[in-house]
């Protein structure tokens, strides 16, 4: 019996790594994504390119139009799979904080309901599978814009010696502070995922990235930095940077990297862990170095030392050849 993995916002660029990943694995693969980045960001960011290749290049690739926050669809998905269900990995979301501004009830019923779907999904049909959630470092707010940050020639930079110098760790807290709304639904569905670990003794694990990045992805302005700045220099068109005089820091971590830590967790699943997860030291850059703050840098030594094997493998300079080969 072929096991599944169950990957939502499969035809985004975190959800069709995963599921390429898994399908290579010899594992079958259930994609659960309705393409609602066209409606959040227009035609530009649609995703179908992608759910099409995948449909097309994996053999066991079995593909849904579903809303995560329909719930009885979910059920009726997860219940088909049942018995099946080797992990589960939810990547699907509203990703930006000026959209969840605009439509508040959208944003918290994808990023919180939907997740909640999710977990019960799991819980009824696949309480001992793994259960990854890619949640985001806009949990800890603006706290960290507390930190003392000096100002160089073209970053912000933390001084020297803080005890977070290497990155932002998990034990930063998530009180107290100013998420936006986009931060607040992500918030609900973090400490879902993690209660549903606790409470009823789930593996599930929550991956709070910094800047999730790749050629797959189909960049907006107002997501997707790495990949809407190399499209504004492949088409010419202007680069508008908002605030921080462009000296704002981004770590940035490959697709690849990401899904391999998901690998890493589902071999050897934990119950309720949470981990920052992004380029760290390793690959990061400002506004102006790449052509919001250094508190963005994700620790990532936490990860580390669970899972020792896993190593990053790509830098910035090769991410930024690998985004513009994609769309040349």
């Amino acid at each position: 019996m072929i096991q599944t993995v169950f990957v939502t916002g499969s035809s985004g660029l975190i959800g069709s790594e995963t599921a390429k990943h898994f399908a290579q694995a010899g594992l079958r693969v259930v994609g659960i994504d309705n393409d609602m980045r066209a409606q959040f960001f227009g035609p530009e960011a649609s995703t179908r390119g992608t759910r099409d290749e995948l449909i097309k290049n994996l053999r066991e690739y079995e593909h849904h139009e579903i809303d995560i926050r329909d719930v009885n669809a979910i059920n009726t998905l997860f219940g088909k799979h049942r018995g099946k269900i080797h992990a589960v990995v939810h990547t699907a979301a509203q990703p930006s904080h000026d959209w969840a501004a605009r439509e508040p009830q959208t944003d918290f019923t994808v990023n919180a309901n939907g997740t909640l779907n999710l977990l019960e999904a799991a819980r009824e049909n696949c309480p001992e599978s793994p259960f990854v959630f890619t949640s985001t470092n806009k949990v800890y707010g603006d706290t960290p814009n507390r930190l003392p940050l000096r100002e160089l020639e073209t970053r912000w930079e933390i001084e020297p010696g803080h005890e977070y110098e290497q990155g932002i760790p998990e034990t930063m807290s998530i009180d107290a502070t100013k998420h936006s709304l986009f931060g607040a639904s992500k918030v609900a569905a973090d400490v879902l995922v993690q209660e549903y670990g606790r409470y009823f003794g789930m593996p599930t694990a929550c991956f709070r990235g910094g800047c999730l990045t790749g050629p797959a992805h189909a960049g907006a302005e107002l997501h997707g930095f790495l990949a809407y700045l190399m499209k504004c220099c492949v088409i010419g068109r202007p680069y508008r940077v908002f605030g921080y005089k462009g000296k704002q820091v981004r770590d940035n971590i490959h697709s690849f990297d990401l899904v391999e830590t998901f690998a890493a967790f589902i071999d050897k699943p934990r119950v309720g862990e949470v981990y920052n997860m992004g380029g760290s030291r390793f690959c990061n850059c400002s506004m102006l170095e790449a052509i919001s703050l250094c508190e963005e840098i994700s620790d990532v030594r936490k990860f580390q030392s669970h899972y020792p094997h896993w190593k990053f493998r790509y830098g910035l300079r090769e991410i930024l050849e690998q985004i513009f080969r994609a769309m040349s």
